[in-house]
């Protein structure tokens, strides 16, 4: 399986899971330079991979509360939730 199969296959709670384990390598200092490098990449691309992933939620957000005219009826806040 290649890398873009692999991330097709994980969710965003795996990725962010991941993302801080890279974090706690790369803060450990225990890591070679070689590593350390490879580390940050792999974080970058769990960082854009999560990204992503709360941009396309975002839109799905954004197109279910779309009136019948089009117009959005309210933007959506995390603030304004109430439980």
């Amino acid at each position: 399986m290649n890398k873009n199969e692999e991330k097709k296959n994980i969710t965003y709670e795996q990725a962010a899971a991941e993302l801080e384990s890279v974090v706690e390598l790369l803060e450990s200092g225990e890591l070679t330079l070689e590593d350390s490098i490879r580390m940050f990449e792999k974080g970058i691309e769990l960082i854009r991979f999560c990204n992503k992933k709360l941009d396309d939620i975002e839109k799905r957000i954004t197109i279910l509360i779309e009136g019948k005219d089009g117009m959005i009826e309210k933007d959506y806040h995390p603030d304004d939730m109430q439980i």
